[in-house]
């Protein structure tokens, strides 16, 4: 085992794992929670859990990773990864109007894109009863699910929270794959990534869901319905271990289920935040927030009796994950996001070490060193699989990553030129003349008399005042 691989895969140093518990220890005792467990995954696996409380009553045991406790709207995040795979296999697009798949005209002129973002002006909850507290007998059919005005806002036009809106995201998923939404869950992303303690229903050793008066240390029992054609919405049971899995798939995804592209896809912000909201955003399926510094990407969840929250920082490689089974009263995202900050803070991430190339190709060595728009300069360098990277040699300017493309082009990966076609132009004898950058035109030498530069360039070249 390298020095590298004994850092990272051991648990935390004496004095953070003391800090960690500390923060489980002040949000159960905080928020008077029955119990409540706190895990760490750091480079793709779990190195720490914790607890607080017991799970049955006073002289009953201790929460660890394997107690079940209700997830709530992390469903959604599981949903948005099963609607991504049918995007990925051809089976629809996201800018599909939902009308396509499905006959539901409550959702009229709503896109698949629009649903797992929230911005399809659905309703925010479903016709009442309160259907986190209810039979989903009581909504049988998908059209059961909408009260009197589904639509409150136009489709695409603001964030506004829909849990009707993944109700039909599961549906969807059960016309085209032919099955329940729940068993496509299980074959396709449980079973491939070993979560087996991850349920549509409780299973032993889970913890019982409470409430806790307000104004007193007393505690009532929350009902744990089976929400039905709701499911999709907050149905789901899990576990602190079976979540760390999850969290290690949204850092790096896993191939036989969805590829880190997708994944990345869904943690790009979809819609404005709203005004008092600059901290927070939505991607696809996605919660997206900034906790200390640090830009996080998961979700929270509640339901009666039971709170919980995972979120990921792929800069740090850590993600936090809290649990606890009351309806009401811990800071549940902010602790999950806090032991993300406590061991980035106590040992921060190594560098994984530099590493030449394994070969070089003289063409793509070629193009790397000095580019030049107009009169600005830009590094170009060559990354691992044939990437590029262009990147301003002083400040300002813009800066991307692009990915090689099967026909000899480049595509951008973020920045201003996500998405845009970077290619290649020769010039006599086949050598890089200029580069086409989404019709930006980069040259050898800024400005040159003989450069390809639109607009032409004044024959006298530079001069002196």
């Amino acid at each position: 085992m390298t020095t590298r691989d004994a850092d990272e895969f051991t648990e935390p140093l004496p004095a953070t794992r003391r800090a960690l518990l500390r923060r489980v220890a002040l949000g159960q005792v905080e928020g008077r929670a029955p119990s409540l467990v706190g895990a760490v995954v750091r480079e793709g696996r779990l190195v720490w859990t914790g607890s607080r409380g017991r799970v049955d009553g006073p002289e009953g045991s201790a929460p660890d990773a394997d107690t079940q406790y209700r997830i709530g709207s992390l469903t959604k995040t599981f949903v948005a990864v099963l609607v991504l795979r049918l995007r990925d296999e051809g089976l629809l697009d996201l800018g599909d109007p939902l009308a396509k798949h499905l006959d539901v005209p409550q959702a009229e002129g709503a896109t698949v894109a629009q649903l797992l973002a929230h911005t399809s002006g659905l309703a925010a909850e479903a016709r009442g009863p309160w259907w986190e507290r209810t039979p989903g007998a009581l909504r049988p059919e998908t059209a059961d699910i909408f009260g009197e005005r589904p639509l409150v806002h136009p489709a695409g036009r603001r964030h506004h929270y829909s849990n009707p809106g993944f109700a039909l995201l599961g549906a969807l998923v059960e016309r085209l794959r032919g099955a329940p939404w729940g068993e496509v869950l299980a074959d396709e992303v449980l079973e491939p990534l070993g979560m087996g303690r991850t349920s549509l229903d409780p299973r032993a050793p889970h913890a019982e869901g409470w409430a806790v008066h307000p104004w007193a240390d007393v505690l009532l029992p929350e009902p744990a319905e089976d929400t039905g054609r709701m499911g999709p919405a907050g149905q789901l049971w899990s576990t602190a271990g079976d979540l760390a899995r999850f969290a290690a798939f949204l850092l790096d995804g896993d191939a036989r289920v969805l590829g880190a592209e997708s994944l990345a896809e869904m943690r790009v912000p979809a819609v404005a935040p709203e005004e008092r909201d600059w901290d927070g955003g939505y991607g696809l399926g996605t919660q997206l927030v900034r906790h200390g510094g640090r830009f996080l990407h998961g979700h929270t969840g509640s339901m009666p009796g039971f709170l919980a929250s995972l979120w990921v920082s792929a800069e740090d490689r850590l993600a936090g994950i809290a649990l606890a089974n009351t309806t009401a009263g811990p800071a549940i995202g902010a602790i999950a996001a806090d032991l993300i900050g406590i061991v980035a803070e106590h040992e921060p991430r190594i560098p994984e070490p530099w590493r030449p190339l394994t070969e070089a190709d003289p063409a793509l060595l070629a193009l790397t060193g000095p580019w030049y728009w107009g009169p600005r300069a830009y590094h170009l360098r060559l990354r691992a699989d044939r990437g590029l990277e262009l990147s301003p040699a002083t400040q300002g300017g813009r800066a991307s990553r692009f990915r090689a493309e099967p026909d000899g082009t480049w595509t951008g990966l973020d920045g201003y030129y996500a998405g845009e076609t970077l290619r290649v132009v020769e010039g006599e004898g086949g050598a890089p003349a200029h580069l086409d950058l989404g019709t930006f035109v980069f040259t050898r030498e800024p400005y040159a008399p003989d450069g390809v530069v639109p607009g032409g360039v004044d024959p006298e070249g530079w001069r002196a005042l």
